[in-house]
């Protein structure tokens, strides 16, 4: 039978080891350690210790050889434990997990996923899934782009940026658009409202009532938004708003409009209006650059926060909830900052017009 080594305590330790014995605060299996290191240093065998503790002979054993390699410190956390034998699985290669992911696609499918590449490796999902997470690789997300074909887009894109950068003095930087086609849509059976533990609910399927189109002007420096509905869209509502902005506007201020490409800005009869109205400056995003235009920021925020969860029986119940969410925000506006120079926009157009073309060429 082997005879347990003996336990000789300094003053400190057996301070330590009493204090954590009959402290209320410390770990009920902290408090256990130390009691069995103080019968321990009293001769107790590890057998008698388990029998006064109500505990294993071997867990005595333990903390008594813990304690002598270690001291009171080495009560106070476990020992690190080797964890989950290795199983017959195929370890997965990192390089080859990558090489695959960047340069393959699955029998049937478009892209990887951590099952189906795990099951072509012979590996495990989460393996898999943590060497991508290493790599910054996501197979399941596409990021959409656009890059613009116009060939006078630096110099629009100077003009737009320049607008907001550096407005003009005594004169309205006004970026405007139209949200067309938004949907009165009416749910097919009522949602349950929000609660604790349950978001709020809406049928996926419903009912159209027809549709209207919002016409907006958003002045860059207040961030006040001039509105109008309507459910057409052709050149005479847009030469109506164009109206509306010259009555709501102070005459001595020169107004500068940034639009879009839409043909109905650039109507016959919209341009003869606007030749005899010299205070209108226009100018026009490039082509598929909607993003250069600031209202299409207003656009999406009234579209997350007023139209799309909106249940609405007629067009005119939409129209009254569109100008609703308008007045609240001109009551305390909040104008958008645009922060991006010029430069640096072309200089990363530049890069991804040279990825592209790398990519096409190959």
């Amino acid at each position: 039978m082997r005879v347990a080594k003996p336990v000789q305590l300094s003053a400190d330790d057996d301070r330590r080891l009493r204090i954590l014995s009959k402290r209320k605060r410390v770990e009920a299996r902290v408090q256990m350690r130390a009691r069995i290191v103080l019968l321990a240093a009293d001769g107790v065998s590890d057998k008698d210790i388990a029998d006064k503790l109500d505990t294993d002979r071997r867990v005595a054993a333990r903390w008594r050889a813990r304690f002598l390699a270690a001291g009171v410190d080495g009560l106070l956390q476990d020992a690190t434990r080797p964890g989950r034998p290795r199983t017959a699985r195929k370890a997965a290669n990192v390089e080859q997990v990558v090489r695959i992911t960047l340069e393959e696609t699955p029998a049937g499918a478009t892209h990887w996923s951590t099952r189906t590449l795990a099951a072509h490796l012979g590996t495990s999902a989460s393996a898999v899934a943590r060497i991508w997470r290493a790599h910054g690789l996501k197979p399941h997300r596409v990021e959409s782009f656009k890059l613009s074909n116009d060939p006078r887009f630096i110099e629009k894109l100077e003009d737009i940026v320049g607008l907001y950068l550096n407005p003009p003095e005594h004169a309205l930087v006004l970026c405007c658009d139209e949200k067309t086609q938004i949907q009165a849509l009416d749910r097919t059976q009522p949602g349950l409202p929000l609660k604790r533990g349950r978001g709020k609910t809406m049928t996926h399927d419903y009912k159209r009532n027809g549709v209207t189109t919002l016409f907006a002007a958003l002045n860059m420096l207040t961030g006040k938004v001039m509105s109008m509905t309507d459910q057409l869209h052709r050149h005479q509502e847009w030469l109506r708003f164009l109206k509306t902005i010259d009555r709501k506007t102070p005459k001595t201020k020169e107004l500068h409009l940034v639009v879009d490409n839409y043909a109905t800005h650039k109507h016959p009869e919209v341009l003869a209006w606007l030749a005899k109205h010299p205070r209108f400056h226009m100018h026009f995003t490039p082509t598929s650059s909607s993003w250069l235009n600031m209202v299409e920021r207003f656009f999406r925020d009234i579209t997350d926060k007023r139209i799309r969860r909106g249940v609405f029986t007629s067009v005119p119940e939409l129209e009254a909830a569109i100008n609703e969410y308008i007045a609240v925000q001109n009551a305390k506006p909040k104008p958008f900052i645009w922060t991006a120079k010029a430069s640096d926009i072309l200089a990363k157009v530049t890069r991804a017009r040279v990825a592209l073309n790398k990519n096409t060429s190959i």
